[in-house]
C-alpha cells in the first residue's frame, strides 16, 4: 500500500487524544473520521485535529469506503464486538487494551482475523515503550535474562473518573485492563509461556462493584517469576513501575524512562532515546500498526500473539470467583 492510510478513530477521550497526537507525527496516515458518544465534544476534538467526518455511530464510519483502518479507544465492554464489526466491514483494526473481558469473545476476534487476513492488533503499549524495548533487545542479544519481575500498578481512583479527571461512562477493571499489561509483558520479555498463575483480591467497592486491590503471582515455563500488585486505593505515586531482576543487572522501568540500580540504592539513568524513532510508546504502537498494514504482515502485539494473556486472565478470574 503506497497511498495514504485513512483512519477512523473511535473514542475521543483521554486515550483517543493520545493516539491523535501520535498519528500527527506519522507520514502517510490521515484520520478522516472521529466517533464518540458526545457529539458536541467530538466536534470540538475533530476541529482541533482537522478531522472532516464526525459521528456517534461506528457503523456510519465503517460504511465509508475511504476508511482503511480503525483504532478503537472505547469502553472495555465494547472492544471485542467492535473489533468484529471492523473486520466484517473489511477494515484493519487496532483495539486498545484489553481485547476483551470475556475470553470467548477474544477467541471470536482471532477466528475472524484469521479468516479475513486483515491486520488486527491490540494496544499492549508496554511492548513498544523504549524502556521495555531496551530490556527486550538485551534479552534477544543474550545479555540479560529475567529471574523476576516485580510490578506495581497504582492509581487513586475511588470514583469513576478517567485520566483527564472527567466522569467515565464505564467502569475500569484491575484484572482485565491493568493486569493485562503486565501479564502480556512478562511472557513477552521472558520469552516463555506462563504456566502458573495465582490471584487474590481485596473487598469489592460498594458503588463501583469491582475489587480495588489485587495481587497476582506468575511463573513462566523457563522458571522466571512475576509478582504484580494493583490498587485503585493508592494515594500516589501513580502509574506502573517495573523492576526487572535479571542474571546480569537490575532495571526499573517507569513508562518511557529506565534506570539501572546498584547496591546502596544508587540509580543510573539509561539512555533509551536511540532505541526507536520516538520516545512516545503510543506513537510507536501506531507506527507498528500502519507498517503492518503497508507490508501485509502480522504486527507485534497481534490478536494471535496476545490471546494467551487473556487465557491467563480468564483462569485468574475463575480463581477469584471460586474464592468468592
Amino acid at each position: 500500500m503506497s497511498k495514504t492510510i485513512n483512519v477512523a478513530l473511535a473514542g475521543a477521550g483521554a486515550f483517543g487524544i493520545k493516539h491523535l497526537d501520535g498519528i500527527q507525527n506519522i507520514d502517510g496516515v490521515k484520520v478522516v473520521s472521529l466517533i464518540s458518544r458526545d457529539l458536541d465534544k467530538t466536534k470540538e476534538v475533530a476541529a482541533k485535529y482537522g478531522i472532516g467526518h464526525v459521528t456517534t455511530d461506528l457503523n456510519e464510519s465503517l460504511a465509508l469506503k475511504e476508511v482503511d483502518a480503525v483504532i478503537l479507544c472505547t469502553p472495555t465492554q465494547m472492544h471485542a464486538a467492535q473489533s468484529i464489526a471492523c473486520l466484517k466491514a473489511g477494515k484493519h483494526v487496532q483495539v486498545e487494551i484489553p481485547l476483551c473481558d470475556v475470553l470467548t469473545q477474544g477467541e471470536e476476534v482471532l477466528a475472524l482475523q484469521q479468516k479475513t487476513g486483515l491486520v488486527a492488533m491490540v494496544g499492549h503499549t508496554r511492548r513498544f515503550n523504549p524502556s521495555h524495548q531496551y530490556v527486550h533487545k538485551k534479552i534477544q542479544a543474550g545479555e540479560f535474562n529475567i529471574q523476576q519481575m516485580d510490578v506495581q500498578t497504582y492509581f487513586f481512583r475511588r470514583t469513576n473518573m478517567n485520566a483527564l479527571g472527567e466522569p467515565r461512562s464505564w467502569t475500569d477493571h484491575l484484572l482485565w485492563h491493568h493486569a493485562a499489561h503486565t501479564v502480556d509483558l512478562f511472557a513477552y520479555q521472558a520469552g516463555s509461556p506462563i504456566v502458573q498463575a495465582n490471584a487474590v483480591q481485596g473487598p469489592i467497592h460498594k458503588d463501583l462493584g469491582i475489587a480495588m486491590d489485587m495481587s497476582i503471582q506468575l511463573k513462566a515455563a523457563n522458571g522466571a517469576i512475576c509478582t504484580l500488585s494493583l490498587s485503585f486505593n493508592n494515594d500516589g505515586p501513580l502509574g506502573t513501575f517495573f523492576r526487572y531482576i535479571g542474571d546480569t543487572a537490575t532495571y526499573i522501568a517507569r513508562y518511557d524512562d529506565l534506570v539501572q540500580t546498584h547496591s546502596k540504592d544508587a540509580e543510573t539513568p539509561v539512555d533509551v532515546s536511540q532505541v526507536d524513532v520516538s520516545m512516545n510508546g503510543i506513537e510507536l504502537q501506531d507506527r507498528e500498526f500502519f507498517a503492518a498494514i503497508r507490508e501485509g504482515r502480522e504486527p507485534n502485539s497481534s490478536v494471535a500473539q496476545v490471546l494467551p494473556c487473556y487465557q491467563v486472565l480468564n483462569k485468574l478470574e475463575q480463581q477469584l470467583n471460586a474464592a468468592g
